[in-house]
């Protein structure tokens, strides 16, 4: 069943990283860099290192994957986790262990 008529949610922790190239299989929204997920925002900087251990750390943006297979900020992240009940209050800016 898609998932276009139900309500976007949060799934995990994720990582932007912006290389400067197109790669096939992102979120809809990068067309540019890629995208690393995980458990929690440490995984995805683990799975970097081992990716490119000398990486620039400040062409990545910390953030989430959502159910509607889009990257979005930590805190478009907390609003969102609100709006869906992932979240019982109000905070500005999303961690992972907010939502597990």
């Amino acid at each position: 069943m898609s998932n276009n008529n139900r309500d976007e949610y949060v799934i995990c922790a994720a990582m932007y990283y912006d290389d400067g190239l197109p790669h096939i299989h992102q979120p809809k929204n990068i067309d540019i860099g890629f995208v690393v997920c995980g458990r929690r925002h440490h995984n995805c900087f683990a799975i970097l290192n081992l990716i490119n251990p000398t990486f620039d750390h400040s062409k990545v943006e910390q953030g989430f994957l959502t159910s509607k297979d889009r990257f979005i900020s930590r805190n478009d992240a907390a609003e969102l986790a609100l709006q869906n009940g992932q979240i019982e209050r109000p905070v500005n800016i999303l961690f992972s262990e907010d939502l597990y």
